[in-house]
């Protein structure tokens, strides 16, 4: 199994490189940087220019706001400079922010995904191998490659491999047909989701492209609620509660709460979010909604947690994100954890 971390959201650009170096340091497998309120490539340079040894990743790149090949040619420049540690992670995001925050257009995402994954490997094999491979669909054409664009050939830059992140099982099929691998949303990396919607999806979706899912990395998002001591579980669970409510009001990470026996719930926390009514947080996200949903366990008992959590994995590489803990103090507890689950 592997142990991968994530940035926080608002992370300052001159401090990624420090916290590069804690993950390295803590023995995870890879960072993992997302695009809130940064270009995730950028931070993604940064943090591979203060590591050797980490894979970084980004989790999730907006695919839709952004030219393919202009992701392919930054993915495969991060890939050169880092000696193949950087991975190509891609997601589409909701209509509502493409269209009205990003000022995009939006279309089907599942079918536009699948074509922007084959540009992007497209790119690839002409940077390799120095002449166009062209790709034709729907959304998107990538048919014109003029030498004096090509960086290749290249034959010694590592391929990136391609992620994707996604929740509904359309895309979930598209991941398991074009993909290296998938990262779940923290909202639904439950093991109902897993292995009941998660898994036969990525297989359909493999089956129909005739591949195996043998060396493809299914990766957990997990958000986990821990801490060296029983009081410090506590407090964390508290400082939870409002990250808990805002990621799953959204209609679209409901499942979660149903499978977990709170299928009302969803709808309670989208009109609290919308009505800034933080301060019946406690009656609404209650101790065993939190219980129920978030794996919670101190550091000496963590690992055990995880591993029931991603049991229902089998026929796929296995990783899990696991967050880096706030205080540098509690490093060395979560290296444990880290190097329990690489064993």
């Amino acid at each position: 199994m592997k142990v991968y971390t994530g940035t926080d959201a608002a992370i300052d650009l001159s401090a990624i490189a420090d916290v590069a170096r804690r993950v390295e340091a803590a023995g995870y497998d890879g960072l993992h940087v997302s695009e809130t309120v940064h270009d995730p490539f950028l931070l993604a340079l940064l943090a591979l220019q203060a590591t050797e040894r980490i894979v970084v990743r980004t989790s999730v790149a907006l695919a839709f706001v952004r030219s393919p090949l202009l992701s392919a040619y930054t993915a495969w420049d991060l890939s050169k400079l880092s000696d193949g540690r950087f991975h190509l992670g891609l997601g589409s995001q909701v209509r509502q922010n493409v269209e009205d925050r990003y000022a995009m257009p939006w279309a089907a995402p599942s079918n536009r995904m699948r074509e922007y994954v084959g540009v992007v490997r497209a790119a690839f094999d002409t940077f390799r191998t120095g002449e166009l491979v062209p790709y034709e669909g729907e959304h998107y054409r990538f048919t014109r490659m003029q030498p004096y664009f090509n960086p290749g050939p290249d034959s010694i830059t590592t391929t990136p491999p391609v992620y994707l992140g996604g929740v509904g099982s359309r895309m979930l099929r598209v991941a398991g047909e074009v993909a290296d691998g998938l990262v779940t949303h923290p909202t639904n990396s439950d093991p109902g989701y897993l292995a009941d919607e998660c898994l036969p999806a990525l297989s359909e979706g493999a089956a129909a492209a005739s591949r195996s899912l043998q060396r493809f990395e299914l990766v957990a998002g997990l958000q986990v609620i821990t801490g060296r001591t029983d009081a410090d579980v506590a407090a964390e669970r508290e400082r939870r509660r409002r990250l808990f409510a805002f990621l799953h009001s959204t209609a679209a990470y409901r499942g979660a709460l149903a499978r977990n026996g709170f299928p009302d719930l969803q709808p309670r926390l989208a009109d609290l979010v919308r009505r800034d009514d933080w301060h019946r947080l406690s009656e609404v996200v209650t101790d065993d909604v939190l219980s129920a949903v978030v794996p919670t366990a101190r550091y000496d008992a963590l690992a055990a947690v995880v591993r029931e959590r991603i049991a229902p994995l089998q026929g796929v590489d296995v990783g899990v994100t696991l967050a880096l803990p706030d205080d540098p103090a509690d490093d060395a507890a979560m290296a444990e954890v880290v190097a329990e689950l690489r064993r």
